[in-house]
């Protein structure tokens, strides 16, 4: 259901119903609130889209990042042969930019799980109130029908205590 079929919702009119101007002024309204839900829901499932293109991106950049330890290694092994000196002193370098790339990507790694793990609270945390939203508009719907309920009984009422003279 959408704002607008909430809108454009017609009631049956009954002896002494809801007054339409009210109804039409409660269905805006509620209109209005699912609106603004569905434009958070937009903004969170955006949110959602631009935080996996981040992870694909991370991932890409740690394949890259261990390609390019691999690359490395074998460059470092290829100078050890050539010269034994000359090779450790390449070996030590590549080493430590590589440790050095290392520690940043899980470094990144790490503020992606950060991040995931808020837009986890934060989608959690939507789910509890839009779960308490709906039981809300659920009990209101439960009055709404339970004054019905009454109002039919006391029409019942009215019609015994009337007689079959009316």
């Amino acid at each position: 259901m959408d704002a607008h079929e909430i809108r454009q919702k017609e009631f049956s009119r009954r002896l002494r119903g809801a007054d339409p101007r009210d109804v039409n002024t409660f269905l805006g309204k509620v209109a209005d609130y699912v609106v603004g839900l569905q434009q958070e829901l937009q903004l969170l499932e955006q949110r959602l889209s631009d935080a996996r293109g981040e992870i694909k991106e991370y991932k890409s950049r740690e394949q890259t990042v261990e390609a390019t330890l691999a690359q490395t290694r074998k460059v470092a092994e290829e100078i050890k042969s050539n010269a034994e000196k000359e090779a450790q002193f390449a070996v030590a370098e590549a080493e430590l930019q590589a440790e050095k790339i290392l520690s940043q990507a899980h470094t990144r790694l790490a503020r992606i799980h950060e991040d995931i793990a808020e837009l986890k609270r934060q989608r959690a945390q939507f789910e509890v109130r839009l779960r308490s939203l709906i039981e809300a508009h659920v009990k209101l719907m439960d009055v709404e029908t339970e004054r019905d309920h009454e109002l039919n009984e006391l029409e019942d009422k009215i019609k015994i205590l009337r007689g079959p003279s009316s």
